[in-house]
Parts: C-alpha cells; structure tokens; sequence
C-alpha cells in the first residue's frame, strides 16, 4: 500500500470517528465549548470544514501545477464558513470534510502519487498535503471528543504518523523560556527515541540526529502523549498516569509546548 493511499484511509477513519461525535450532538451542544478555550465546538469544526475545502483548492492546484491559493483566497472561504450558524457550520463540516475525501480518492493513484507542487514556500507533493491534512484533523477531532468524552485519545493510525514529523512544529511553536534544557524522550505505542534540546531554539529531533550533549532529564510516555504535549493540549487533566519523569517536571515541557 501505498503512502497516499494509507493516508487517505486514515483520514476516513478520522472523519467518521468525528462523524460518529458530531452528529448526536444538540444545537446547544455545537455551540457550547470545545477542547480549544477560544473556539466553540461549532468554530472548531468550520474550521474543519473550511480546511478541507482550502486543502481541495491545494489539492486542484498541484494535479494542475498552478500556483496555489493564497491567503486572500483563503479569506474568502473562512469568510463564508464564519457567516453560518453554528448548526450550518456543523452539518457542512461534515459534508465539506467527506467530499475532499472523495475529490482525492477519485484521482488516479499514478497521477496522485507523481504530483508536485510547492506549499507554503517549500517544495510538497500529495503525501506532504495529506499528511498536513491529517495532522489538522486529528487534533483538532480530539478536540471535539474529549470535551465530552475526558478519555479520549488520538487513535493509533493518526499517531503512527504524527509521531515522525513533530520537528518542525516543535521548532516553530515551542519556547526556549525553560532552557537550557537537554532531555531524551521514549515513546510506546509505537517506540521512539527523541532528543528534545531547548537553547536558543527548541529541537525535537531523532535521537540518533538529536543533539550529542549529555541528557539533563529523562521522560517515558506514550506516543499519544508526545504529540498532544508538542500541539499544547497535555493539561494535568488530560496527562496519561504512564507518562514518567525523571529531572524535569511535565509543567516545565508544557511551559516549553503552550500550544497555539
């Protein structure tokens, strides 16, 4: 099986779990609160469903190798999502989220998989979309999720994938307030090894590429936990009783990983 069409069953899988959530909900339920202090449940899912709209826009300029959207057009879409009603924006997130799906399904896989383009200033091609695609969309399910259900974790399939490619948001969202810091990471389910190093920037990196400077602490978690602590969303009342420390407190890697 290919990358891309791994992906895309992930992402199925993530769109009906948030399928499954969404749609018992009440009107009162879609407009109370969200994981996400500043978003309802409601404008956490436009923002799903105008992403996926945004992602389709990426998706045609690739296979077309034109110039992708920018941010004015952009604009526009978040424009239309942010005039809805908190229903409307639930019952088309849904709708919005499933047509992407079928709109990458129905490309050919020999012409999906040799697509390039360049995203967000960089060179990309549709494994590099899909996965931003998925990385947006766990997260921001999980969010609708936990509210009601304190349990909930990002599922196994997402992670896998997640897992591997938190250095560049680490880098780009982290702080270096509780440095310097050198601290090696093991993950479970699945195994990873990573050398997280706060100096004048914050690193997340392999640890067999991570820094050589000797570890300051030691932490033990699961997979899931690692990438809900990198997006901010690893609060005491959501942190596994398996996440183990050793010269570092998990308040201290929440100070480096506020979330965004």
């Amino acid at each position: 099986m290919s990358a891309n069409t791994e992906l895309q069953s992930v992402l199925r899988a993530s769109h009906e779990r948030l399928e499954d959530a969404t749609r018992p909900l009440t009107d009162e339920e879609i407009a109370g609160p969200s994981y996400c202090t500043d978003w309802s449940t409601a404008q956490v899912l436009s923002h799903i469903g105008s992403g996926a709209q945004i992602f389709g826009l990426l998706l045609d300029a690739g296979l077309a190798g034109a110039e992708t959207p920018g941010r004015e057009e952009m604009s526009k879409v978040w424009d239309v999502w942010n005039a809805m009603s908190p229903t409307e924006q639930a019952r088309n997130c849904l709708n919005a989220d499933r047509e992407f799906l079928d709109r990458v399904a129905a490309v050919p896989a020999a012409k999906l998989d040799g697509m390039r383009m360049t995203l967000f200033g960089g060179p990309a091609d549709a494994t590099r979309l899909l996965e931003m695609r998925l990385s947006e969309h766990a997260i921001h399910t999980w969010d609708v999720i936990v509210v009601r259900d304190p349990d909930a974790e990002i599922p196994p399939d997402a992670v896998v994938w997640l897992i591997d490619r938190l250095d560049q948001l680490a880098a780009r969202s982290g702080k270096t307030d509780g440095g310097p810091l050198e601290v090696d990471i093991s993950t479970s389910d699945p195994d990873r090894a990573f050398r997280l190093s706060v100096a004048d920037a914050v690193k997340l990196l392999p640890a067999e590429s991570g820094s050589t400077q000797p570890a300051t602490a030691k932490v033990q978690m699961p997979a899931s936990a690692l990438v809900r602590l990198v997006y901010g969303r690893l609060d005491p009342g959501h942190t596994p009783a398996t996440v183990t420390t050793e010269g570092i407190d998990v308040d201290t890697l929440r100070g480096i990983f506020p979330g965004f």
